[in-house]
């Protein structure tokens, strides 16, 4: 059995660590994929990180709990979806499953003002990262989420107010699927409150596998 948590866009696989030392599991069973390094320079889309993203899930030996925070969740709840024989229990942690086009295009105009050095910390350069958002409008998995069989924990930062109602709108279309909100957390939960976001996920764990 593998734990896998994956990280969100403006993260890096480092943003994990203090949730992983609050855990408390065996840290061999927990996994925490870089995302950006699976892609070259200027290949940076969607289609392209989830492939390579699929490919390390696959490399994995037996059935993986996957937890993934905003991109992160993204990932994850897209290999569920297409590998369910593979995801023993997904955790989705402040995420959209229909991606919001306004939002993705304020969220672009605004990286453009970013520094480089700010891209650089998360391992992809500013035009990978307006890429991959751009690559992301369409996505929509609004009509799949009823094939979600595994057990699930949506999970919102109580302070994320813009991925509040997705969250609440994701535990009533996936079947059995369970809300919480994280108290003294906004959108990076893991970053902002990594013990009470740990200790959620240690329960679901334990009760689920």
């Amino acid at each position: 059995m593998t734990y896998m948590l994956v990280h969100g866009l403006g993260q890096n696989a480092t943003s994990w660590q203090k949730v992983i030392d609050s855990l408390k599991i065996d840290s061999e069973k927990i996994v925490s994929p870089d995302l950006f390094r699976f892609i070259e320079t200027g290949k940076m889309d969607y289609r392209n990180l989830y492939y390579n993203f699929f490919d390390y899930c696959e490399n994995e030996d037996g059935p993986v709990d996957l937890g993934g925070l905003s991109l992160g969740a993204i990932l994850s709840l897209n290999y569920a979806l297409d590998r369910p024989e593979k995801v023993n229990s997904l955790i989705l942690i402040n995420t959209q499953y229909k991606m919001p086009q306004f939002l993705l295009s304020v969220q672009s105009a605004i990286f453009q003002f970013f520094p480089n050095y700010v891209f650089e910390k998360m391992g992809l350069s500013k035009k990978d990262a307006i890429q991959l958002m751009k690559s992301m409008r369409k996505l929509d998995f609004s009509l799949r989420l009823s094939e979600i069989s595994c057990k699930t924990l949506i999970l919102c930062g109580e302070k994320d107010k813009l991925n509040k109602k997705a969250a609440k709108q994701l535990s009533n279309l996936i079947m059995d699927a369970k809300l919480e909100f994280i108290q003294n957390a906004g959108h990076e939960a893991n970053s902002d409150n990594p013990e009470g976001t740990a200790q959620i996920i240690k329960n679901f764990w334990v009760e689920n596998t």
